[in-house]
This record gives C-alpha cells, structure tokens and sequence, in this order.
C-alpha cells in the first residue's frame, strides 16, 4: 500500500520565511504584476480550487499538481481579500503596485517644478495610497472611514508641503536636487500616513499570538515597532526607482541627449521606475519578517505578566507587523 501525500498547508507561504531569500520568493510571486492581467475566469477557477483543497479534496480529486495549487493559491491571494474572500478592487491589489506606482512616480518626476503639478501628482500618489490600505484593510479591525480620511488628508498635505519646500530650496542648488524633491515628499507622506493609518495599534497594541496563533494579549511597544519597520521597507521601496531616475535623466541633460526628443523624458522615467519597482517591491517588502517573533523579556511589563498569566512558560511570542 502507498500513503497518501502529506496535506499541504497553502495557509503559510510557501517558502521558509525565516530567512531573506525565502520571504523575497513569497513576495516575488505575490507582487507580480503578471496577475493583473488574469482574466475574471482564471480568478474563479483559483477560488474554486482553493476553496476546495480546504474543504479536504486532494491534488489528484482536483487533477493538479503541487506546483500547479501553489501557482493557483498566489494567483487567489493576489486578488481576494485573505479575512473576507470578497474581490478586490484592481488598483489596490498589491499586483497592481509595480505599474500603479510606476505611472505616478514616473510623472511626480517628471512634471516636479510646477507646482500645480506638484500637487497633483502628490494628490494622486496619496490618493491611490489611501485606496491601496482600504482594499488590504483587515477584515477583523477594518480601518474606520474617519481614520481613513484623516490619513488621507494628513499624508496629503505633508507631502505637499514638503515638495513645494523643498521645491523652493532646491532652486538655488545644482538640478540633480530638484530632482530628488519627490522623494523626500513621499518618504514624509510615509512618516505621515502609516502611523494615522494603524493609529488604533499605537493606541491599543498589537495583537500578540502563540505559535498555535491563539491570541495571548496586545502591546504598544510591539506595535510601534512594526509601524517603524513598515515606515523603513516603504521608503526604501520608493528610492531606487526616485533616486536612478534623477541620476540618469541628469547624466542624459548634461550630454544634451534629449534636445531633440524632449518628449522622450516622461517615457523613460516611467520605465526606469517600472523596472526599479518590479524587484524593489518584493525585495523590500522582504527586510522585516511577516510574522515576527519577539522574546516576552522584550515587552512592556504590564503586557508580560498579562501573556505569562496565560502561558506560564511562554519565551516568545508573534506579531503580524503588516505590509
């Protein structure tokens, strides 16, 4: 007789997320923008077969191979809210970041010195933002709208007022400076926006779990951690893109490449930013473990003798620090 192989756990990444190269895999497959183009039929019949490797059917009943559920369980994720099963708006799934993000950044930087423009664009970024932290909301403490608008409108404005500053101030130095404007203002939108987004962790703490995911109390210190390292993986995830761009667009001004084809600029802007986001995305995303693991030793006093109230011998325990 033959036994029958082990149930797979689709439920966990499919990659070891104890190290960096095996969250950078996870990441690579969730983040890929290939997905937005799969058609309404190709997300159904990824449903469908998730929905019933969960319900106990096994590879051979569904006729797949273990590839083939794990290429089908990231193509579901990529498109279906993981607490609701509902479907996600387009814009604001994260396979949609790469070329969503690399239109607006291609223009912030492109169109940075008038300062209709300016807010504008800023406005966009912000606004696809906002749209991008709804549509990934948590479905057991979903953001309230009030929370949602004032983050919107804080990010907004800080960003804003930083480009148009740092606008001013940039005038009396070399181009390159203009240029890298746009970067600081998202990485102050940043600083702005996460922390008002997840305000209610800051408040109240971040949920803290076992190794069984059985919730054991919340921590502020945890929290505030986990919205620093967020904060970090986004702005790094920008600068590549907001910092090569400058670099080559100078370089091409400087040898007078574009006289002739002016138009040229936006274009190729967009495409370095294209190509800077598809691997900085995923690779940043990757910096901080998803589920972190925090010694009980480490956290506040009040919230050790709550967890060690319910699991005498717990050394440690987890925290979902979100993307």
């Amino acid at each position: 007789m033959f036994s029958s192989p082990a149930k797979i756990d689709i439920e966990k990444p499919r990659w070891d997320q104890s190290t960096y190269v095996g969250r950078a895999q996870h990441f690579l497959k969730l983040t890929n923008p290939l997905n937005v183009f799969a058609t309404n039929g190709q997300l159904e019949k990824a449903k469908d077969i998730v929905t019933k490797y969960r319900k106990g059917a096994s590879l051979e009943q569904l006729g797949i191979s273990e590839n083939e559920l794990w290429e089908n369980k990231y193509l579901y994720d990529s498109a279906y809210h993981p607490d609701t099963g509902e479907k996600m708006t387009l814009i604001g799934r994260m396979s949609a970041q790469v070329p969503m993000n690399m239109m607006i950044t291609g223009c912030m930087m492109t169109f940075y010195q008038s300062t209709p423009a300016v807010i504008f664009w800023q406005w966009c970024n912000q606004s696809f933002n906002a749209v991008v932290n709804y549509t990934n909301r948590s479905g057991s403490s979903p953001i309230p709208l009030e929370t949602l608008g004032i983050s919107y409108v804080g990010a907004t404005g800080g960003a804003v007022i930083t480009a148009l500053t740092l606008n001013k101030l940039a005038k009396r130095g070399p181009p390159l400076a203009g240029r890298l404007v746009p970067l600081a203002a998202v990485a102050a939108a940043n600083c702005v926006n996460i922390p008002l987004m997840r305000f209610t962790e800051l408040r109240d703490g971040i949920e803290l779990q076992n190794d069984k995911g059985e919730k054991l109390a919340n921590s502020r210190k945890a929290a505030k951690e986990a919205i620093t390292s967020v904060t970090v993986s986004r702005i790094l995830m920008a600068s590549p893109s907001m910092i090569l761009a400058p670099l080559v667009m100078t370089a091409l001004e400087r040898r007078n490449l574009l006289a002739k084809a002016k138009w040229a600029g936006g274009p190729i802007q967009v495409a370095l930013c294209g190509v800077c986001l598809t691997f900085a995305t995923p690779l940043c995303c990757a910096l901080f473990a998803q589920r972190v693991a925090v010694s009980v030793d480490h956290l506040e006093e009040d919230v050790q003798k709550e967890v060690l109230a319910k699991e005498p011998n717990a050394k440690t325990v987890y925290y979902n620090k979100g993307l």
